[in-house]
């Protein structure tokens, strides 16, 4: 793991600002051999459909060019083609990019400072990857600036079950069982830090305030997974 990987150790304040920006990229150049295997182990396979349903909920013409922001090893690249879409993706880390499985065009950029001119694209994803931002705010300006006036975003994230009983067993779940994944298949302090990464996010009801601040309208968010993940789905203004 790479010097960067010290300030997301479990115990410490969360980083924060540029710190962030940099032990996020590291964690995720350390730990991208392997991310898609630890995501299926983790998640039970779930994450495939919740990606799937990411994409169907776009609800844009074949051939539209969508953006595809934390693209990672490029799962939703490869969702995006199979439903006849063009997509571009775009990360921070160069270690996930080097590990990529698709034939997309990749770039790597700061999602919140995009190299894409104003309305050039018909829509966007994002997969999980909100709560590793450094500007919230900032990110959701820019994805405004780059989807078209009617283009679509389908954004996933983690989440919380609403039911108590739920939300305890998925904190035990998350909390020390995928510790405990990441650490025999990848990085243990990386999959200690995403399960904490959560406290980042806004309640549901302040995150979509936030999209309809930035230019989406008619948001909406479903739960998946009996809670454990979100799917945001806006159109832009």
């Amino acid at each position: 793991m790479p010097s960067d990987s010290a300030e997301l150790m479990p115990g410490e304040d969360l980083p924060t600002g540029e710190a962030k920006v940099r032990a996020v990229r590291g964690m995720f150049d350390a730990i991208a051999p392997r991310y898609d295997l630890v995501n299926r182990v983790m998640t039970f396979g779930l994450d495939r459909g919740w990606r799937r349903r990411a994409v169907r909920a776009l609800d844009l013409a074949p051939g539209s060019v969508v953006l595809d922001l934390a693209a990672g090893t490029g799962d939703l690249c490869r969702d995006l083609q199979a439903a006849g879409h063009r997509p571009v993706g775009v990360d921070l880390s160069w270690g996930m990019l080097a590990a990529a499985r698709t034939t997309a065009p990749l770039v790597q950029a700061d999602v919140t400072r995009l190299p894409v001119p104003a309305a050039a694209v018909d829509g966007a994803t994002c997969g999980f990857a909100l709560r590793n931002l450094d500007d919230l705010d900032a990110f959701l300006v820019e994805l405004a600036r780059v989807v078209r006036p009617g283009g679509r975003i389908a954004v996933l994230e983690v989440s919380e079950p609403d039911s108590a009983v739920l939300r305890w067993g998925h904190g035990v779940y998350f909390g020390r069982v995928v510790p405990r994944i990441g650490g025999l298949l990848s990085d243990r302090s990386a999959y200690r830090y995403l399960p904490r990464s959560a406290a980042y996010l806004p309640p549901p009801a302040e995150l979509i305030r936030r999209f309809e601040a930035a230019g989406f309208s008619g948001s909406t968010r479903s739960a998946l997974g009996a809670g454990a993940a979100q799917l945001l789905v806006a159109t832009r203004g």
